[in-house]
């Protein structure tokens, strides 16, 4: 959420810099808003004072030659009427507020001054290539047939069991999977310093409200009612995670963790896209990395955050690049993202693997998460997070880029360990 103080000294300024990602920001609602809340805070106020001068009135009427039971009597009613006024208007004023926070709270991050100005995936920066993709003697296959010719994927009974966009993984395949998941969580947690945490894949609203999910991306989100109360599927780690200090005062910065869960979108308004196998599941997993630091280390975390992601990719030798994304194409609550897209030879293009994205302090004021400055003050914290990496793009991409003439596939010298010794999936 953005600073309010922002808006109220230049609202104009932030309507500007919102436009560049595409929103419009409601200026006259806004003005509106603050107007109502202005006129309401000063009547509250007034009430208040008028009520505090009443009490003090029962010495001045007996003065004027009224009883005390009769000067009693009428302050009580006095005060009786302005109460009554004043419940009136504090209800009027939260409702106000309430309208103002449901306004703000549909208000994207406001872009960092170094993102690229542009509409769309086509205007974003390629910041850098890392591998060359690989030459092929033979027909290549996509990871859809590679996953039926050694029986490891079964999609028709994904379907069966859930319906389309689900995916039953056998055998070498499921092992494959598993592995690049424990290799991740490893790298993570033993070589880049994060703390490993297991997290609901079930939350409520506050935590989605929290990352910034909740309320204007309700559709894309699997929702649940139990006990007359709605509840979610994660769509990603990021939620539970970031939420772990929510209303709480944060110490021991920086805060670091890792974590391996399935993730569920509904992926509502993305049918066609991608309906060819494991690129845009219902259900998926990844391995979600979070950092919680102080404002003056953000911008060195973000970059120390994407190259923990790269590092993976380096590991599988998968060639991959580092794009730096648009204002038009970032994520509702990133005020920087970089992707890393991961080369698909059946494709002949590079696919996203990987968004890591700074929010500066707009999810810390959602989730009401500040640290102490200098032992008194607080202040927001900045929260961070990026896939490092997503598991079943992962695999399709090691599928393709290590598929061999016969419809095997060599398994990664890092994986390997990991799969008990095996070299081949055949």
């Amino acid at each position: 959420m953005l600073d309010i103080k922002l808006l109220r000294n230049d609202v104009d300024t932030i309507a500007n810099a919102l436009q560049k990602r595409g929103f419009t920001f409601d200026v006259d609602q806004f003005n509106q808003l603050e107007s109502m809340r202005k006129a309401s805070d000063i009547k509250t106020q007034q009430l208040q004072s008028d009520r505090k001068k009443a009490s003090k009135k029962v010495g001045e009427l007996i003065q004027s030659g009224k009883t005390v039971d009769e000067a009693k009597a009428e302050v009580s009613q006095l005060i009786g009427t302005i109460s009554q006024a004043l419940d009136q208007e504090v209800t009027k004023n939260k409702a106000i507020n309430d309208e103002l926070l449901q306004f703000l709270s549909g208000i994207p991050n406001i872009p960092d001054a170094d993102v690229p100005e542009g509409k769309d995936e086509s205007d974003n920066k390629v910041v850098s290539l890392v591998g060359e993709p690989k030459g092929f003697d033979f027909e290549i296959k996509d990871h859809v047939d590679l996953g039926a010719t050694l029986d490891g994927m079964d999609f028709d009974t994904g379907v069966k069991l859930s319906g389309s966009r689900f995916v039953v993984l056998k055998e070498g395949i499921a092992r494959l999977h598993r592995a690049l998941a424990q290799f991740m969580l490893d790298t993570h947690a033993v070589d880049h310093g994060y703390s490993e945490v297991n997290v609901p894949v079930i939350v409520n609203s506050d935590t989605l409200k929290g990352t910034g999910q909740l309320p204007k991306f309700e559709e894309d989100l699997f929702k649940i009612e139990h006990d007359n109360r709605p509840f979610y599927l994660i769509p990603t780690a990021e939620a539970p995670i970031t939420n772990l200090y929510r209303d709480e005062i944060v110490t021991d910065l920086p805060k670091k963790f890792v974590a391996h869960t399935p993730c569920f979108r509904s992926e509502a308004g993305s049918y066609g896209r991608d309906v060819r196998g494991m690129i845009r599941q219902h259900q998926f997993e990844k391995v979600e990395l979070v950092q919680i630091v102080s404002a003056s280390e953000s911008d060195k975390a973000l970059e120390e955050l994407t190259s923990h992601a790269e590092n993976i990719l380096k590991a599988l030798e998968l060639p991959y690049r580092k794009v730096l994304l648009c204002t038009g194409d970032m994520g509702f609550s990133a005020a920087k993202t970089y992707d890393l897209e991961v080369w698909l030879p059946s494709q002949n293009t590079y696919r996203e693997i990987s968004s890591c994205s700074n929010t500066r302090d707009f999810q810390a004021r959602r989730m009401q998460t500040r640290e102490k400055i200098d032992g008194k003050q607080t202040a927001f914290v900045h929260t961070l997070n990026g896939s490092g990496l997503a598991v079943g793009r992962t695999l399709i991409a090691v599928m393709e880029n290590y598929q061999q003439a016969d419809g095997s596939i060599a398994v990664p010298d890092c994986l390997v360990p990991y799969m008990r010794g095996q070299k081949v999936i055949a």
